[in-house]
């Protein structure tokens, strides 16, 4: 064989090397993404968990507004039918299942407030401290699991969308991944009123 044929197959063998290598890095990247969509879901099935939970308690403690328990049940509901699964990360389909759970989490949020607000002796129940305590705190998951989830999908995106291995991406099928993105008006601070 000729030296040259030797150095085309040598820059052959580094190209398809440096390929797979590529290839490779962006399949962990994914499935990082993915790990990282698994915490998510997990957390906010907690919330789900925590919700029948609430809603008992404060049917145990109080005439409850039945009108706010099928708010809250209805946004639940709701929320557990929107399923986006680890390979359909795309921006419209998290949009889709933001919006379910950000009504969740108004919806709750209201409940709460609304009961509290109605019935302020069942604050003092140990329970119903108990339970807002781990909404709450499951809340701060909620929004500590989203943020390392969209870490992930900017390293990821990163990863695809970036000269040479836009190339390598296109190839093998890596596609965008979307982020959770801020819920429409959160950006405005709220009027807080004090009637007396």
């Amino acid at each position: 064989m000729k030296k040259t044929t030797w150095i085309i197959l040598g820059i052959v063998a580094v190209v398809v090397i440096w390929a797979v290598s590529a290839n490779n890095k962006m399949i962990r990247a994914e499935e990082g993404v993915k790990e990282g969509w698994s915490q998510v879901e997990n957390v906010y099935q907690r919330r789900m968990d925590l919700i029948p939970n609430l809603v008992n308690t404060v049917k145990g403690a109080a005439n409850y507004e039945k009108s706010t328990l099928t708010e809250v049940v209805e946004a639940r509901s709701k929320a557990s039918s929107v399923q986006v699964h680890a390979d359909e990360l795309t921006e419209a389909n998290i949009a889709k299942f933001q919006q379910a759970q950000d009504n969740l989490g108004s919806a709750l949020q209201r409940g709460i407030n609304l009961t509290v607000e109605r019935y302020p002796e069942l604050t003092a129940t140990q329970n119903f401290r108990d339970l807002q305590a781990q909404i709450e705190g499951t809340e701060n998951r909620i929004t500590v699991e989203r943020q390392k989830f969209n870490t992930t999908v900017n390293a990821y995106n990163k990863l695809i969308r970036t000269f040479p291995n836009s190339l390598i991406a296109s190839i093998f099928g890596h596609e965008k991944m979307g982020y959770f993105t801020a819920a429409a008006g959160a950006d405005q601070a709220p009027t807080v009123e004090f009637e007396f």
